[in-house]
């Protein structure tokens, strides 16, 4: 990771749309990780439990399709190759940070996550666009045909391999937590206590981290659209009419193989892969098309440093629950819990005052990153 301290991101060069949906998408990753109690939670700030989805299962996948969007935009991506690599596995560090801070039990560690996987999508998606690239003749849209490709080639022979291949002590197809092809690769490659809260699955497991490439290479084929040379109402309606039609693909899919984030089935792929571009497209044609910026810089300010706010959130979080204090009953309770209970809950109803306790977290967030946008800190890998 490095600090540049100047200068700041020429905004008027950028595409601020982008950073804005990468900023909404940041708030919405803090709001539904920082509840004050999870049992009181509104089912929109939840996962799905399995099959199907809800608001909050749309946040990863946007935070990938973004990842390929820039990809796209960025002169980095055909550059050196050992600064790709470095970028990729910095990110996937951070995550290893994340997941062992404070005590880093290397016996215990969570191999898989979030960060990894943004990690490993980057690595495996740059790879592919660099692999299909017609360097040095640029040709966006034969590049883009066979980006298409390895999208449909990803997700159906995910599709393929999670309802077809058979396994031992399994029937094909078995598309259970404990009982898919995913979880026993992650169990024998990875061993149960390297996977999340020692579960027998782990929703950030390796297998189904060939759809989620799939997801990324959405991003990459919408960044080569943003740069046509099309007027931008036309690049917004478009944007918008291919995203409606990706996600009836994932909604037929759904039909043979369910919408699931946690085992990021190929028909989640597509419909989420639409659904980010339906997003983006909103933004593009709000922002960059109509000029209607006056509401956009507090998400700017958290879209152009989402590696600062996605690592500094998950490191309160878990300070917050390892800093014990005595309540008044003379209980000893998680920091966060005390400020919880004695701060929030007689403010509002259970569901009220643990959605504000997720409000303040990001209020307090802003202010953090307000402060580095202002001194022109952008964190980068």
């Amino acid at each position: 990771m490095t600090r540049t301290a100047a200068p700041a991101p020429a905004l008027s060069a950028r595409l601020v749309s982008l950073d804005v949906f990468r900023g909404l998408t940041m708030a919405s990753m803090v709001i539904v990780n920082n509840p004050g109690d999870w049992g009181n939670a509104y089912w929109p700030l939840l996962h799905a439990e399995w099959n199907g989805w809800t608001s909050t299962d749309l946040i990863f996948p946007f935070f990938l399709f973004i990842v390929g969007v820039s990809m796209t935009l960025s002169r980095a991506t055909m550059g050196a190759g050992w600064k790709v690599v470095r970028r990729g596995v910095t990110i996937m560090a951070l995550g290893w940070f994340l997941a062992g801070f404070p005590y880093f039990r290397l016996a215990t560690l969570r191999l898989p996550g979030v960060l990894v996987r943004i990690g490993l999508c980057y690595l495996a998606a740059a790879a592919i666009f660099r692999l299909t690239s017609p360097h040095p003749d640029r040709n966006d849209r034969g590049h883009a045909s066979r980006l298409m490709i390895w999208i449909v080639g990803l997700t159906v022979g995910y599709w393929l391999a999670m309802v077809f291949a058979p396994y031992p002590g399994h029937n094909p197809g078995d598309l259970t937590a404990a009982g898919n092809l995913g979880a026993f690769i992650d169990r024998a490659v990875l061993g149960q206590n390297h996977m999340w809260g020692k579960r027998p699955w782990d929703p950030e497991g390796l297998l189904s981290t060939l759809p989620a490439v799939a997801s990324t290479l959405m991003g990459v084929v919408t960044g080569f659209w943003l740069r046509a040379p099309v007027p931008g109402g036309t690049k917004s309606l478009l944007m918008v009419a291919a995203g409606v039609a990706a996600m009836a693909i994932g909604l037929l899919w759904d039909l043979a193989l369910p919408i699931n984030k946690n085992l990021w089935t190929s028909s989640y792929a597509w419909f989420m892969g639409g659904a980010g571009a339906v997003g983006l497209g909103a933004c593009y044609w709000t922002i960059d098309v109509k000029g209607w910026k006056w509401w956009t810089k507090p998400f700017v300010v958290l879209g152009v440093n989402a590696i600062a706010l996605f690592v500094l959130s998950g490191l309160i979080a878990k300070t917050m629950g390892l800093i014990k204090v005595t309540n008044a009953a003379g209980t000893l309770v998680s920091l966060q819990g005390f400020v919880y209970r004695g701060w929030y809950e007689p403010l509002a109803s259970p569901k009220n005052a643990s959605l504000l306790f997720a409000l303040t977290n990001l209020v307090v967030l802003y202010a953090i990153l307000w402060v580095m946008y202002r001194r022109r800190i952008f964190l980068k890998v």
